[in-house]
């Protein structure tokens, strides 16, 4: 079985032979939730790069774990760079598209306020959805044993997309009526890639003007339209076969 991940606050002191303290929510998740006991192996990640393959060591109270490091690795940021700009859908689409990106690999999640969403993020109902997207790719992260978990930024104005469009390397709007398909787009083999996933409603035509004006055209994935809330994962599994990342 593979061992399961868990975040630590730092893995500043993380070496061979070294002792590590798993602590707090993540403690009492490993030991009340888990259970884990001591001999069985786990893994620590700083949810950065690093991350420590050990053993529990021993186990303190309920939310308290020390673990043996016997390995510890350094990821290096994959290249090129993944950016998924995810229209804000409605209900809890949102989690699910960032939860199934998570898992495929994308590298970070710009939240966008779409002309046509229907959900529209606004004071503190707009902080907590963010925080649940957060929270969500967090969890998937571990879930699917990741060492470097992928950003979700503040949500992004159509202007404050199109500006990350700009400084972008390769960047596309997926549209069911674009003329090029995604899967032979020329893309490049570092720097970043930026692909914008519109609302139930479309990506308005003022959008779809500012984007291209941005340098990223539209796409086509495939013969099917796809849900908002999945066709980011589609073209992310889609980029990351293309670019060699699944290789």
């Amino acid at each position: 079985m593979t061992a399961p991940v868990f975040l630590a606050d730092s893995l500043a002191e993380a070496a061979v032979g070294a002792r590590l303290t798993l602590e707090g929510s993540e403690g009492r998740h490993a030991v009340s939730v888990r259970r884990l006991r001591v001999g069985e192996p786990v893994v620590l990640t700083d949810g950065a790069g690093t991350g420590a393959f050990g053993a529990v060591a021993a186990v303190e109270g309920k939310d308290r774990l020390l673990v043996e490091v016997a390995e510890v690795r350094h990821e290096a940021p994959p290249r090129p760079r993944i950016t998924v700009v995810q229209a804000l859908p409605k209900g809890d689409r949102g989690e699910l598209a960032v939860e199934t990106m998570t898992e495929t690999g994308v590298d970070a999640i710009v939240p966008w306020a779409a002309a046509r969403c229907v959900t529209q993020w606004k004071g503190e109902r707009g902080l907590k959805a963010l925080g649940k997207w957060r929270a969500t790719a967090r969890e998937a992260g571990k879930q699917s044993r990741r060492l470097i978990f992928p950003e979700v930024a503040d949500a992004m104005t159509t202007r404050q997309v199109a500006r990350l469009l700009a400084e972008s390397d390769f960047a596309a709007v997926l549209h069911e009526e674009g003329s090029e398909p995604l899967a032979t787009a020329p893309l490049p083999a570092e720097g970043s890639v930026v692909l914008v996933v519109g609302p139930e409603g479309g990506v308005s035509p003022e959008e779809l003007a500012a984007f291209a004006e941005a340098g990223a055209g539209p796409y086509r994935l495939g013969p099917t339209v796809l849900r908002t809330s999945t066709a980011g994962t589609a073209a992310a599994a889609l980029l990351l076969g293309r670019t060699g990342r699944w290789a």
